[in-house]
């Protein structure tokens, strides 16, 4: 008697009988995880005896800044260093070399 008790309080605990009739319960929305993409390199400027910048997802960056998560490591004449949770991304210039 105690057992069927103990099973008949817990499936009324278990439904809301103030819900309206067919509602169900929506499924828990699970945490997403942010997304980083990869920015986008679009130009590099240096000029002779002082240090590079460049332009990346529209914003004039130096070393040591951070776009969209990604600290720029560093930036060199052709290319650019960024570093996020340890890991290390390098973005180029298409190159020049176009051919008719």
């Amino acid at each position: 008697m105690l057992l069927a008790l103990i099973v008949a309080a817990n499936s009324y605990a278990n439904e809301d009988p103030t819900a309206p009739l067919g509602w169900v319960n929506p499924p828990k929305a699970e945490l997403q995880k942010p997304s980083y993409p990869v920015p986008t390199l679009q130009s590099i400027m240096c000029a002779e005896g002082s240090r590079c910048y460049a332009i990346i997802e529209q914003k004039v960056v130096a070393q040591g800044d951070v776009v969209n998560g990604y600290r720029v490591a560093a930036i060199h004449p052709d290319k650019v260093k960024l570093t996020r949770a340890g890991k290390e991304w390098q973005l180029a210039l298409f190159a020049l070399d176009v051919k008719q």
